[in-house]
């Protein structure tokens, strides 16, 4: 991906590519849904704290090596880095930690199933902390069909019994620890000027950085290093945490953030296919129903808020089109975006989402 930038590039310039988007976007499907398979993997031979520190040390690279291809610069100025340390912490260190905890104790395919809440503890969050993003009935309706549909993943009705209530509570906060973070990467970090790359290899080196001080202090060197936890860790950075956003960027460049933004709808089903086709992992009907009512409600809290007849119906040239960005888990209307904000989050996904210009009602989420 040479030349300009993705985020300074529209579905109509955009470069010719050898592989159809479509074929693109089924692969970083493929690549964020397995990533729940490769956490559970990697801690089968490594503490969780490694297995975090490992993703984003690979992770790092691959964004790295794009960055002295592109000969892209580094963000300037401590405000912004202290921004990013902000936001590494809770979009990389915090949750990837969580998840790595979580899968421990809990199945893959519910670990991938609770990453998907994350667009409903976003919508909550947003009505205390963006003002200027009132809710519809629609979306608040879609913020109660989505925790149903959470409660009966876990089996409420049964007492949750059978359920490991700890690392169900990690997985659950890892995907809180993300809507967190989007809401404060849109505050602090837009117009930045510096690039989508940039920003995201910048913040994931700060993660990095934050588990190199963390890891040793509460582990040990394994005693030996096996083959498969060893390559599900690469390929939970190199691939899940590096190149996935590189292929979103080319995805998102293409056809827009809207259809990227589908990618979030697959990623519980392949998760969920995985577990239970490689690693032998119990589903009962309750699981994929449950997985099945979250993405409905998630998909109403993304609705957007009708324009004003006035803004539809008035004459004179249209307005100007933000410049294209890559949405992770959000469907994001294209007018009315300031610049791009990156943030580089969930259990399996890399990606750079919109600040958005006061009065937009949709605010960027984050799924696996």
């Amino acid at each position: 991906m040479g030349g300009a930038h993705p985020e300074h590039m529209s579905p109509a310039t955009t470069p010719r590519r050898l592989l159809d988007w479509r074929v693109r976007f089924g692969v970083l499907a493929l690549i964020w849904g397995f990533s729940f398979l490769f956490i559970k993997v990697g801690t089968e031979g490594f503490a969780p704290f490694q297995v975090t520190f490992g993703r984003l040390l690979f992770g790092t690279a691959v964004l790295a090596v794009a960055l002295v291809v592109k000969r892209d610069r580094l963000p300037r100025g401590a405000r912004v880095w202290g921004h990013l340390t902000v936001a590494a912490f809770l979009l990389n260190a915090l949750p990837f930690s969580l998840f790595a905890y979580a899968e421990l104790t809990i199945p893959s395919t519910l670990a991938g199933i609770c990453n998907a809440t994350t667009p409903l503890w976003g919508m909550l969050l947003s009505l205390v902390a963006l003002s200027e993003d009132r809710p519809t009935r629609v979306r608040a309706a879609g913020l109660g069909i989505g925790f149903v549909g959470v409660l009966t993943v876990l089996g409420a009705w049964q007492g949750f019994s059978g359920l490991d209530m700890t690392g169900t509570a990690l997985a659950l906060l890892a995907s809180l620890s993300y809507a967190v973070g989007w809401i404060y990467v849109r505050r602090t970090l837009s117009g930045t000027g510096a690039s989508n790359l940039a920003l995201a290899g910048s913040q994931l080196g700060v993660a990095t950085l934050q588990l190199a001080v963390v890891t040793p202090l509460f582990t040990t060197l394994p005693d030996s290093v096996e083959v498969v936890p060893l390559l599900a860790v690469i390929a939970l950075g190199a691939l899940g945490t590096g190149y996935a956003m590189l292929l979103q960027y080319g995805v998102v460049a293409e056809v827009g953030p809207t259809t990227a933004a589908m990618v979030t709808y697959f990623i519980p089903v392949i998760a969920t296919a995985a577990g239970v086709a490689l690693l032998n992992e119990q589903l009962t009907w309750n699981t994929p129903v449950g997985a099945a009512i979250v993405l409905a409600g998630a998909a109403l809290t993304q609705s957007r808020r009708p324009a004003p007849v006035a803004a539809r119906g008035s004459a004179g040239p249209a307005p100007a089109l933000g410049r294209p960005t890559v949405a992770v888990r959000s469907a994001v209307p294209e007018p009315a975006l300031a610049p791009p904000v990156v943030v580089v989050g969930s259990a399996g996904a890399t990606g750079v989402a919109p600040a958005q210009a006061a009065g937009t009602t949709d605010d960027a989420r984050c799924p696996a």
